[in-house]
């Protein structure tokens, strides 16, 4: 589904049959005390790397600050989705907390649990209107993209090249990534394949198998996470194209790894820890009323072979 200009404007990002996981924070469902307090619904949007990551964040904070949570997969699909938030709201839980699978899929999700009265917390975007929303934890996604197009640009100097495009899922992050990428390119810069790879590694390397086919001069490649990048890079070496330079996004240890070993260039430390302990912790002052900040911007860092040290840590242990 692709994003609609109606849904554009709607949100910014500043930025990836359901069964439901109860875990316990205390011993077992009874708790004690803060432990039955507060209790937050996760709606989490797919089975990446980022996601499972992001779900650990969540369910560890939670457990720390003593809260309940009860966690729902989504797997990619809208409709799966607000199941899901239907299922969380039957459950009378405290908040929300929402990794969406697609931005058009929001404006039924907030509609819903603002008509239940229960507030939705939403992480990676925001909506235009804050007042629909508990907050956000934000990643500005559009930099990220744009972070990977200057590492291009420095790269490339006044040379002319071709550049191709391994998006992820049309209608979600992806859209926002990709977007920002293409508007920081230079002019010399000419995006040459943009296909989605569905963020699936298998996906990813039968698109781009094609694209060097079809583009065997390719000088650089950007990839929508770092799980489909090890197959285009797989996928390109096959091919004989090891000169091609990838860059990408999400900073995990083996994402790290593979910048120091020059599988890729450049990666954006877009860490899901941090999203996930963000959003546990504020959705929970929030409730509080305490003074924590309703958007909170999630810090953004592009890594190269020369500043590894100073990478976040991607997912929690």
């Amino acid at each position: 589904m692709r994003l609609s200009a109606r849904s554009r404007r709607a949100l910014f990002a500043t930025v990836t049959g359901s069964t439901l996981v109860l875990t316990g924070c205390g011993n077992g469902d009874s708790g004690s005390g803060s432990t039955d307090s507060v209790s937050l619904g996760f709606v989490n949007g797919g089975d990446t790397n980022f996601h499972s990551c992001l779900q650990k964040a969540v369910e560890g904070q939670a457990k720390t600050a003593g809260a309940k949570v009860y966690t729902a997969n989504s797997h990619q699909n809208a409709g799966t989705e607000l199941s899901n938030i239907e299922d969380m709201i039957s459950r009378n839980v405290s908040a929300l907390i929402v990794q969406t699978v697609n931005v058009d899929a929001l404006k039924g999700d907030i509609a819903k649990a603002k008509a239940s009265g229960i507030p939705i917390y939403l992480t990676s975007v925001s909506t235009s209107d804050a007042d629909d929303i508990l907050g956000a934890a934000v990643v500005d996604l559009k930099k990220v993209g744009s972070l990977d197009a200057g590492w291009i640009a420095q790269d490339a100097g006044t040379k002319p090249v071709r550049v191709g495009i391994v998006a992820g899922a049309p209608g979600a992050a992806s859209d926002l990534l990709v977007g920002g990428f293409k508007d920081a390119l230079p002019a010399t810069a000419k995006v040459v394949a943009n296909q989605p790879g569905m963020f699936n590694p298998a996906k990813a390397q039968d698109v781009a198998e094609n694209m060097i086919q079809a583009n065997p001069d390719l000088d650089y490649a950007f990839v929508a996470n770092e799980e489909m990048a090890f197959a285009v890079r797989k996928a390109f070496d096959a091919a004989g194209a090891k000169d091609v330079k990838i860059v990408t996004v999400n900073g995990t240890d083996e994402g790290l790894t593979a910048v120091k070993n020059g599988e890729f260039s450049a990666t954006v430390a877009n860490s899901a820890k941090t999203i996930g302990e963000t959003a546990v912790k504020n959705a929970v002052g929030l409730l509080g009323k305490e003074k924590v900040d309703k958007i909170a911007n999630i810090p953004l860092l592009l890594v190269t072979e020369g500043n590894l040290s100073e990478a976040p840590q991607y997912c929690p242990k």
